[in-house]
This record gives C-alpha cells, sequence and structure tokens, in this order.
C-alpha cells in the first residue's frame, strides 16, 4: 500500500460550500452524495459517462428515498463534464467509479488537479483507495464507505432504498467538510481505523451477488429464505477467513457480524421478526450488481467476491462458495437467466 502523501492542498473552514467538489464518476453512488451536496449549497462538478450526463441533460436529477424524500435539480443547475475542467482545484474529489475504472479515473486526476488535492474514495470494497494513491501518488487518496443502496430508477431519477451512515479514515482534510455533509443529510462519520467498517461493509456485499443472481428487489430476495441460505453461506466462509486472519468486522447492521449466518437461516417467519431493522428496505431497492448485470456492464465482484479470494490466498486456503458465486456472475452474459433459490443452493452446494 502506497503512503499517502501529505496534504498540501487548502481545506475549507466554514466556507466549505464556496470551495468546488468534483465527484469523479456520477452514476447512481455519485449522483447521489453531488446532489445532495449541491442542494446544501455545494458548487458541485460532475465528470461521468455519455449515458448519465446525457440523461441528466435531458431530465436534470431527482433524488428520492424510502422516508418519502423528494429532491428536483433541474438540468440547467448541473455542472456537468465528459473529462475533468482544466484548471479547477476542487477541494474535495468525491471517487465514485466502478473499481475497474479506479485507476484511470485516478490518473486522469493526477493530471488534472493540484497536489495534495484529497480525494474521497466512496466505492465497494478495500482496494480501490490504494489503488487510486498507486495511480496518483501526488493527491491525497483517502478510504470512504457508503453504507445505503442507490437505484437508478430512470433517466435522471436516483433513489436511496436503505439506510445507514457515510464513513471515511479521519483526517484533517474531511474534518472541514463534515458540516457541509451534515447540512446535506449525509453525516459522515470519521474513523481512526476504517478497515474494520470496510471488511463488515463487504460482508454485507456478499449479498450482491446473491440478488443479482436471483433477478428479484433485494427486500423480495431476503425474504425467500432459500436465497438467505446462500448469502449465510458466502458469510460464514469470509468470517471463518476473517478470524484466522485476526480482522474483526465491525458492525453494520443492527446485528453483530457473527449472529449474521444464523439469522439469515431462520425460517422467514422468525427472520421477520429478528431482522425487522435489516428489511427496512423499499421494494425498489436493488444491489448495484443486479443493475450491472441488467446492462450488461462489467461487475465488481472482484471488489468484493475477488477481496474474500485474495484474503483466502494470502491464508495459504481458498474459498470455494465465493469463488463458485463470482464465476456465476462473471458466466452471466453467457446464460441471463435469473437462479431461484433452490437452483442456487445447488450450485453453491449450500
Amino acid at each position: 500500500m502506497n503512503a499517502t502523501p501529505p496534504a498540501t492542498h487548502s481545506t475549507p473552514t466554514s466556507g466549505a460550500a464556496a470551495t468546488p467538489v468534483l465527484v469523479m464518476g456520477a452514476g447512481s453512488i455519485g449522483g447521489w452524495l453531488g446532489g445532495r451536496l449541491q442542494a446544501a449549497g455545494a458548487a458541485v462538478h460532475f465528470v461521468g459517462r455519455p449515458r448519465m450526463l446525457d440523461a441528466l441533460r435531458r431530465a436534470g436529477l431527482t433524488l428520492t428515498d424510502l422516508d418519502g424524500g423528494c429532491l428536483q435539480l433541474p438540468a440547467a443547475a448541473l455542472r456537468l463534464h465528459d473529462r475533468v475542467p482544466p484548471g479547477l482545484a476542487p477541494g474535495l474529489v468525491l471517487l465514485c467509479v466502478k473499481s475497474g475504472a479506479t485507476a484511470a479515473a485516478a490518473a486522469e486526476l493526477a493530471a488534472a488537479l493540484p497536489p495534495g488535492t484529497p480525494v474521497l474514495s466512496m466505492q465497494n470494497g478495500l482496494g480501490n483507495a490504494p489503488a487510486a494513491q498507486a495511480a496518483a501518488p501526488g493527491l491525497r487518496v483517502l478510504p470512504g464507505m457508503v453504507p445505503f443502496n442507490v437505484a437508478e430508477l430512470g433517466p435522471g431519477r436516483l433513489h436511496r432504498g436503505t439506510t445507514g451512515q457515510l464513513a471515511a479514515q479521519d483526517d484533517p482534510a474531511l474534518r472541514a467538510w463534515q458540516p457541509l455533509f451534515t447540512r446535506a443529510g449525509l453525516p459522515l462519520a470519521l474513523h481512526a481505523d476504517l478497515a474494520p467498517v470496510q471488511w463488515g461493509k463487504l460482508l454485507l456485499n456478499l449479498n450482491n451477488a446473491v440478488n443479482a443472481l436471483s433477478g428479484q428487489p433485494l427486500r423480495a430476495q431476503l425474504l425467500d429464505r432459500d436465497l438467505r441460505a446462500c448469502t449465510a453461506a458466502l458469510i460464514d466462509e469470509a468470517l471463518g477467513l476473517l478470524a484466522r486472519a485476526g480482522i474483526r468486522p465491525a458492525a453494520l447492521s443492527p446485528l453483530p457480524p457473527r449472529w449474521l449466518p444464523a439469522v439469515l437461516r431462520l425460517p422467514t417467519p422468525l427472520f421477520r421478526l429478528l431482522a425487522a431493522r435489516m428489511l427496512r428496505i423499499d421494494a425498489q431497492a436493488r444491489s448495484s450488481m443486479a443493475d450491472d448485470l441488467a446492462l450488461g456492464r462489467p461487475t465488481e465482484v472482484d471488489a468484493i467476491q475477488g477481496e474474500v479470494l485474495r484474503l483466502a490466498a494470502r491464508l495459504g486456503t481458498t474459498a470455494p462458495r465465493n469463488t463458485r458465486i463470482a464465476a456465476l456472475v462473471r458466466a452471466w452474459t453467457q446464460r441471463p437467466r435469473p437462479l431461484d433459490g433452490a437452483a442456487l443452493r445447488a450450485a453453491l452446494g449450500v
């Protein structure tokens, strides 16, 4: 892991909103975070792919959530770019591209931005911040974590279907931005060591592949006992590896991580009762991996299941169930048909 360079870029004080924020990757997460920050008064610039930029230019940005909130930003109010604007000196960059695009996006940032610019990686897995730092050694890359699910429901329409608090590695470059995040309804918790939080999120994200392969909305999938048994097996396998490695994941759900497999395996009426807060998900929520499969895009299975496989390799062992489900996700383009709970259990040997 590359050492983080010293913070040489100036950071905002009470006037954070006057300092530009750059969202590198204006997809579901980037659009949601950037839209909320802009509504709170920040000057946000969005860099994205043509499909999303075209939708935002036509329809503007509409943000909804499971609490009934609705925020609309007209197209004319959005600062949209296909590349980092020349001469822009943002006080903060939110790196929100898919994991496979991390190195290229970081290199583009490094070529365009002043040294020491803080870059907060709001991406899945544990490897994106180190990869971005290696590709942009002059910038200050910090790991972050987004706990909630955001789905793209239509052109320029993003919907948060679950809850949770943003988290990041504690750093002076981020502390001055916390009031703005709070005003935006995105309170940002800073941690001296983010790795346990990232592992806690990754354990929950092991369900993304199950959700994607099932073809069901997230809440419906979690109410299917067979599909929950698949997720339980994946988490069990990962927990065994984490214990061997001496890693204690943080709890990001109401349940301690070690309880998750047993609760997931309960009969559905008991699961509904004990996991009521976990099921605070609206009917529209689905995993980002499900969106990727539906749109024929590369998935982030290597940033999620891949972390478990790399940990297993470091320990000199294997993770057969996470290996198998990763292979099923990669083979989706050859067999784009959902798997029901029985079929997925058989495929995983659960």
